[in-house]
């Protein structure tokens, strides 16, 4: 699948969903001040994107190290994708656990709620089939953070003036597109991949 700079933004944004985000920040910073929270969100933006960005550079020499193809890759990818994808239209049921009192760090913000392994899958992917794009997907992985940044620091915000029920439409509808382009990505390899066999 040939991606461009405007489809590898919207494929993060997707990816990293800042909207289906929003709870699971609300959450975990509920014990944090209220004037801290925007630097906290920032923070663990900041840390995501330079794991993202470390992948996006490292990510050839580790497909070597760890002998994979880039076809496995991309049909890897769009299992995970869709698997993503169902947990957002069909959500989990949510169970209750003791939050810790402490300031979150790394973990669960940046890792793995916006690094998850689907975002180091997809940047792994994009670095893959086209590597002389590259500055290209580093100007979508800043806007997908951009756009993630702005909208948790405003999640409450959100929260407010559109409703639980508008948020969980907005993120049921985001995984539909998702699914859309997990089995693109599926189809694709699986023509690729029986082409070589018949080759063989």
């Amino acid at each position: 699948m040939n991606y461009t700079f405007v489809s590898a933004t919207i494929l993060l944004i997707l990816i990293t969903d800042p909207i289906g985000n929003i709870p699971i920040f609300a959450n975990a910073l509920q014990h944090v001040a209220p004037e801290r929270r925007a630097r906290v969100i920032l923070r663990e933006v900041l840390i995501a994107f330079l794991l993202l960005l470390t992948f996006m550079f490292v990510g050839d020499g580790f497909l070597r190290v760890m002998n994979l193809s880039e076809l496995s890759l991309q049909i890897g990818g769009g299992v995970i994708l869709f698997l993503i994808a169902l947990r957002m239209i069909f959500p989990p049921a949510k169970v209750e656990t003791d939050e810790p009192l402490s300031e979150p760090l790394i973990v669960p913000l940046a890792i793995p709620a916006i690094a998850g392994p689907s975002a180091l899958a997809t940047v792994l992917l994009l670095v893959s089939q086209a590597p002389e794009k590259r500055l290209e997907w580093v100007a979508a992985l800043c806007v997908t953070m951009t756009v993630s940044a702005v909208v948790l620091v405003l999640a409450e915000r959100i929260q407010r003036v559109a409703g639980d029920r508008f948020v969980v439409a907005l993120e049921r509808l985001m995984g539909l597109v998702l699914v859309a382009v997990s089995i693109e990505m599926l189809l694709r390899g699986i023509k690729i991949f029986i082409k070589q066999v018949a080759a063989a």
